[in-house]
């Protein structure tokens, strides 16, 4: 039942939180054959899969043209603290990227969870469709009451999903470092509300954007979010949880949790940072700027020297929630200088960036379940040559490595492409400082971006090309179809809005308009864009697409039909060498050896060479974050040394309690009067 209605009617709304029911529905109802495989997994999840592709479209069309903002008031929550929503352009746009995503994770996990998964199935049901409809609630949370139940909510049953296979002690330990470091952000973000109250009671959203903050106070409610949303997004340092728990958990939640939920922590930062404060000052975009480019560097560095898939796409969103936070402090830098199309440009290539990153990396999780179904194996170097065996993956996979890798027509190039325009635009800052330290920013970012298409060569040259490293890689079986139409969903993702990127730009537009008072050029036709002004840069997929189409074909039709119109098929050439074994094959080591000598300081090695002598040869490498070494561990001892001092109180005698609560009434009493 609904008890308020603050803007009229919210049809949208209404249909949005009834899509959310059907979720926590969804959930219950796996209860109730709580055993059953074929249930669970063929019927609920396929369900699943259409309130997200439902979800997706209502979110959609909030972003249409002259939509205004929706709201309610729910008669739930706490006497006086009734729950608000909202649904706006900025929340639509998220609402459309979790149910896109979700779309094509769910109707992938119909086909992917079989029995022995650790949790029942029925469970296991529950606890997903929680998670997205926490997820929902986040991004339609109009007060900070609603926003944290439904922040801790999505924290707790994520959990419970990366705990899965909660009889193994590593999956226990990475499931308590992940909850432990989202509840630290938990606090922070609170702080920053009680801060953006103002001293008030209220905790409507809309009460806080009318608050008036000082710069200083204003300034702490920045750095607390900035904290607090930072540890759910993986920001250096509060990133170590991410490469732990990505590999714990299985692969639709994964996907679900790089794809979609640390989109969550981007929606509240820009929320907070765009929408709740005034007037940005200058330096927040430089603080965001610089973290987000460290970040960046610091995950795309790392994914370079891992061996294992899927914490190497763990740190890879290490890398890319980097280049969004960049994209944001480069948004909040302009705009505080009153630039605002060049801010509107860098928000857009932070949205746009979001949007992609939730395809093609919920894509490539996904397709590593895959190649861990048909093998067994996650380890890069007992892989190879599943290219042959599951054609299908390597197919939707190569498709996600050359969209992550940012290389056009697919979608990850059009938001770096859009992200580099808005570095070339700082010279219209007029801050000579900021004039001299940006252009530092732009080549971190170039390199940045280099590292990543290089990690993606290493990760899909080394798991489908070449040789199978282990002979029992030729019983390898190809995904199924359920897991073939959700992989198939998330690539027509990618390549539609990499070659219609105007799409992209339309939707961005109302959020930009809204937060930074101008939207981004679109260009003159319908198949390009020109984000500044044609004459300064303009962008194609669609022709660019057309082009690579073209020169193949005509290559193809040469060959086949004017040169010989025969197929001959032979060996590779092998440099006169022909006995070529999966041993000669380049391994996920050599791959990251060049970046381990050159970035050496930033890794902790232990190594396991070989004598000469050893008739059984063994070699290995482990790489450890040394700020794990330099700032967790020393933390660890000192809250344990603490807990240990405070522990000396209990004495677990009744007469030394009942001392203590005497000597705490006298002081009571000595203070009161």
């Amino acid at each position: 039942m609904i008890i308020g209605w603050n803007s009229g009617p919210a049809p949208s709304l209404v249909l949005l939180l009834g899509l959310i029911a059907g979720w926590l529905g969804l959930g219950l109802a796996g209860l109730l054959r709580p055993h059953s495989v074929g249930f669970v997994a063929r019927v609920i999840f396929p369900v699943g899969a259409l309130v997200g592709l439902a979800v997706g479209l209502v979110g959609l069309g909030a972003l249409r043209p002259g939509s205004l903002p929706q709201t309610l008031v729910l008669p739930l929550g706490l006497p006086d603290l009734p729950f608000h929503l909202r649904l706006d352009a900025l929340a639509g746009f998220f609402v459309l990227l979790l149910g896109a995503a979700g779309m094509g994770i769910s109707i992938f996990a119909a086909g992917y969870f079989r029995a022995g998964q650790g949790t029942a199935p029925g469970l296991l049901c529950l606890q997903y469709h929680v998670f997205l409809a926490s997820m929902a609630l986040v991004l339609l949370a109009d007060d900070a009451y609603l926003f944290m139940v439904a922040w801790e909510t999505m924290a707790l049953s994520s959990y419970f999903l990366v705990t899965t296979q909660h009889r193994i002690p590593e999956i226990r330990r990475a499931g308590f470092l992940y909850l432990l470091i989202a509840h630290v952000g938990a606090i922070g973000i609170l702080l920053s509300f009680g801060v953006l109250q103002g001293g008030s009671w209220r905790f409507t959203f809309d009460a806080m954007r009318g608050q008036t903050l000082g710069p200083a106070w204003a300034s702490v409610a920045f750095l607390l979010a900035l904290g607090g949303f930072g540890a759910k997004a993986g920001l250096v340092p509060m990133h170590v949880w991410l490469p732990e728990a990505h590999p714990a958990a299985p692969s639709p939640v994964s996907a679900l949790m790089s794809g979609v939920m640390l989109k969550t922590a981007v929606y509240g930062f820009l929320r907070v940072s765009f929408d709740l404060l005034h007037a940005p000052q200058w330096w927040w975009g430089g603080v965001a700027l610089a973290v987000g480019l460290g970040t960046g560097l610091f995950g795309a560095v790392f994914a370079a020297v891992q061996t294992d898939m899927k914490r190497l796409l763990a740190y890879s969103s290490i890398e890319n929630v980097g280049l969004i936070f960049t994209a944001v402090g480069l948004g909040l830098l302009f705009q505080s200088f009153g630039l605002h199309l060049f801010a509107a440009l860098a928000l857009s290539a932070a949205l746009i960036h979001a949007l992609n990153h939730a395809l093609f990396k919920s894509l490539l999780f996904l397709a590593t379940g895959s190649v861990l179904h048909a093998t067994g194996e996650r380890n890069l170097g007992k892989l190879g040559g599943l290219i042959r065996r599951m054609p299908w993956v390597a197919t939707v996979a190569l498709v996600g490595t050359l969209a992550i890798a940012g290389l056009p027509p697919l979608n990850g190039f059009v938001s770096e492409w859009l992200l580099l325009q808005a570095f070339l635009s700082t010279p219209e800052i007029p801050q000579p400082f900021v004039n001299m330290l940006v252009p530092l920013g732009a080549a971190a970012l170039a390199l940045t971006v280099a590292l990543a298409g290089y990690v993606m060569v290493k990760f899909y040259g080394v798991i489908f090309l070449g040789q199978p490293r282990e002979p029992a890689l030729a019983e390898a079986h190809p995904a199924g179809w359920l897991e073939r139409i959700g992989l198939t969903w998330l690539a027509l993702g990618c390549v539609v809005l990499g070659a219609f990127p105007r799409l992209l730009l339309d939707a961005a537009a109302p959020i930009t308009a809204s937060l930074v008072g101008a939207t981004v050029r679109r260009g003159r036709f319908a198949w390009a864009i020109a984000p500044i002004a044609p004459e300064r840069a303009s962008y194609s997929g669609l022709l660019f697409l057309a082009g690579i189409l073209g020169v193949v074909g005509f290559t193809f039709l040469a060959v086949r039909r004017i040169y010989h119109g025969r197929v001959r098929r032979t060996a590779p050439w092998d440099c006169g060498y022909p006995w070529q074994t999966p041993r000669m094959q380049d391994t996920a080591e050599g791959f990251g050896q060049p970046i381990r000598h050159i970035f050496g300081s930033a890794f902790r090695l232990e190594r396991e060479l070989p004598s000469p002598w050893d008739t059984a040869p063994r070699y290995r490498i482990h790489i450890e974050d040394r700020l794990w070494r330099l700032l967790y561990v020393p933390l660890g001892r000192a809250v344990q040394r603490l807990a240990d001092a405070v522990a000396v109180v209990q004495g677990g005698r009744l007469a030394v309690y009942l001392l203590y609560a005497f000597l705490t009434l006298i002081g009571l009493l000595v203070f009161v009067l």
